[in-house]
């Protein structure tokens, strides 16, 4: 019997604010605890919320880059549970009435194919606080700076089958997040958490399965693991005949396994109403359209245009577009070069394996996209060889220097001079006859052998054009 995954996402974006939802308390992150608070988001009797506008726009904002279909009105709504770091004894969020819904975003998957995944709704609610525990004593700590921090909930249809499909869905919903400057989507932070929803059927059947619930994902990597973990297991269990029980799971990263951490709770445990405290959320059309113009250019038209304005292949697209901060790297790069190809070339091979050995992101580069266009352009101009560049490049991340002035001190530049190179290819050819034979007995592979003995005497400086055209006349004499 084939089964397949069936599995949607709910993901809680922390918006850029500088103040709270409800309040004037700041949203800066690493404060001491229970300093940015008041008795606004401690819930303190007798205060009332007031409704930060900056949220609402943010809100809009995404909906809009989403395609979905925003509310003229919206009401905020009570979430009833009891947690230590929830100082109200309820959370405000929205239920049956939320700012956006019906929407949509497309991802590209590793073999090139597009899915497109659909967005149940997007609200706005508030955060709770963080609970520490102590491991050594039976003491917990609570420090309620988050508590009433901005959020947006996504949640997706259970339209995604695959880890893959998954990973790829929060990496683009986060960079929307991050181009359209509403969200830092630091996952560390937690300013970009992830719950999912998994459940398995038999292939192609209509009905969904029991599902479970895996709580507070904080890294791609850990969705991906999580999910793939959760499908062999709930598959194995189907397969022996065993049910499913619907619960809310963790991640056990040390024991790479799911745990258990209670039974799945549904809408109605949350007991939600109408919060009496705040009024219907208008939002009309002239806010809209205000708002419409001010959205940037969104990932999927940015990947269509670098595409037919660089020639680029989808590969490259979909890896540059994949934050706006890389893009913009890019296209300063792009805009210095003849050949914008071999900027994408250079970023995504030599400038991403330094990011990711130093744990550094495009932000962080050492190589600026000044510097790294310069020294694309010394390889175009003849005046070092790629060989050598990657030498020079590696030079400029450690010391910040220009390329220019690293090639010119060290004496790397090429030699393009026939007149140098020929006697040391004579040398070569008149050491090695037997290779030679080879060679004009019909063995071109030797060829290589012949260009790597010049580049090793030449301290790789000899231009290697050159080199293969002098070796070409020489051997065919």
């Amino acid at each position: 019997m084939a089964f397949e995954a069936v599995i949607g996402l709910e993901v809680h974006a922390q918006l850029k604010t500088k103040t709270k939802i409800f309040c004037g308390c700041s949203t800066k992150f690493g404060a001491p605890p229970n300093t940015h608070v008041c008795p606004v988001c401690l819930g303190m009797p007798g205060v009332l919320p007031v409704l930060n506008r900056k949220v609402v726009e943010y809100a809009v904002l995404m909906a809009l880059a989403t395609g979905c279909r925003i509310a003229p009105e919206s009401r905020f709504a009570r979430k009833n549970y009891f947690y230590p770091d929830l100082p109200k004894g309820y959370q405000i969020s929205q239920y049956e009435l939320p700012i956006a819904e019906a929407g949509h975003l497309n991802i590209t998957l590793s073999d090139g194919t597009v899915k497109r995944v659909g967005i149940t709704r997007i609200h706005m609610e508030e955060d709770a606080g963080k609970s520490t525990h102590d491991p050594d004593r039976p003491v917990s700590f609570v420090d309620y700076n988050r508590t009433g921090v901005p959020l947006l909930e996504i949640v997706s249809e259970p339209d995604m089958n695959s880890p893959e499909e998954a990973g790829a869905y929060l990496r683009r919903l986060r960079a929307i997040l991050r181009y359209l400057d509403i969200s830092d989507g630091n996952m560390e932070e937690g300013s970009f958490r992830c719950d999912a929803n998994i459940s398995i059927r038999e292939k192609g059947a209509g009905v969904l399965g029991t599902r479970t619930e895996l709580k507070n994902l904080n890294s791609f990597r850990f969705v991906e693991k999580a999910l793939a973990y959760e499908i062999q297991r709930q598959t194995h269990a189907l397969a022996d005949g065993e049910a499913i029980v619907q619960e809310t799971l963790l991640w056990d990263e040390a024991g790479n396994r799911t745990i258990s951490m209670r039974g799945k709770e549904e809408a109605h445990d949350y007991r939600y109403f109408p919060d009496p405290d705040l009024v219907p959320l208008v939002v009309d059309e002239a806010m809209v359209e205000g708002l419409q113009k001010r959205l940037p250019e969104l990932p999927d038209r940015k990947k269509k245009r670098f595409a037919e304005q660089y020639n680029l292949p989808d590969y490259d697209t979909e890896i540059l577009t994949g934050s706006r901060e890389m893009a913009d790297y890019f296209e300063s790069c792009a805009a210095c070069v003849k050949n914008p190809k071999t900027a994408s070339n250079w970023i995504m091979g030599e400038l991403t394996a330094l990011l990711n050995a130093e744990g550094k992101t495009i932000e962080d580069a050492p190589v600026s996209a000044e510097d790294l266009s310069s020294l694309i352009g010394l390889i175009e101009e003849g005046v070092i060889s790629g060989k050598i560049a990657k030498t020079v490049f590696a030079e400029m991340a450690e010391t910040g220097k220009a390329p220019k002035a690293i090639v010119e001190a060290r004496g790397l530049v090429q030699v393009s001079d026939a007149s140098e190179i020929e006697p040391v290819i004579d040398r070569i050819l008149s050491e090695n006859p037997g290779e030679v034979e080879k060679y004009r007995g019909g063995n071109k592979k030797v060829m290589g052998f012949f260009v790597g003995q010049v580049m090793k005497e030449t301290g790789g400086k000899a231009n290697p054009k050159l080199v293969n055209e002098l070796l070409q006349k020489k051997l065919s004499q």
